[in-house]
């Protein structure tokens, strides 16, 4: 069975996009590429275990393994070395990904204290949004009990869409609850 956001893209935000900025082909309109989710671990420098954590944290959240990131440069007032591992990111992309936009959009976000909405000012100037969440215990998958300190991490959407205005239509059409009402 297809993901319910997958039904919806085919089904309602694919007209209604073709409307709304008057595409002659469905294959014009913009769709929502991939999901990357990074989570960087500043510790992970004095305890290595910090990262197998950050690891096993985002796979539980995303439904897929995530890997380690390394250290591109040596740092020295950071006591960091080259290659050693300070992250942890997982690219999210077909029927996991719109599982995963899914539960963050309809259980994640709501469960964020004090929430008014996402800021719209995310957008990179090629169609990208990026979203900066501040606790990961957000997602019901982390168990409150087993987090040993409170992280953040980044989410990326990565769209075909050619400007932002289009990307942000997408990005409401799928129901990211955006805090202005226009761009």
């Amino acid at each position: 069975m297809a993901p319910r956001l997958k039904e919806k893209f085919i089904n309602e935000i694919t007209p209604a996009m073709m409307k709304r900025f008057e595409y002659s082909s469905v294959m014009q309109v913009p769709k929502v590429t991939k999901i990357v989710v990074n989570k960087g671990i500043g510790a992970a420098v004095a305890d290595k275990k910090l990262v197998d954590v950050g690891v096993e944290e985002l796979s539980t959240i995303t439904g897929q393994r995530a890997v380690a990131t390394k250290a591109k440069n040596s740092i020295s007032n950071f006591k960091l070395r080259e290659g050693m591992p300070i992250g942890a990111r997982v690219t999210l992309r077909g029927e996991r990904m719109y599982e995963f936009l899914d539960r963050l959009l309809n259980i994640a976000l709501p469960r964020v204290r004090d929430f008014r909405g996402v800021k719209d000012k995310g957008f990179d100037g090629r169609g990208n949004y990026t979203l900066g969440v501040k606790e990961q215990i957000i997602f019901p998958e982390i168990s409150i009990d087993k987090v040993n300190k409170i992280t953040g991490m980044d989410i990326t959407f990565v769209t075909s869409a050619n400007s932002d205005e289009e990307a942000f239509e997408l990005l409401k059409a799928f129901g990211m609850p955006f805090a202005t009402g226009k761009k």
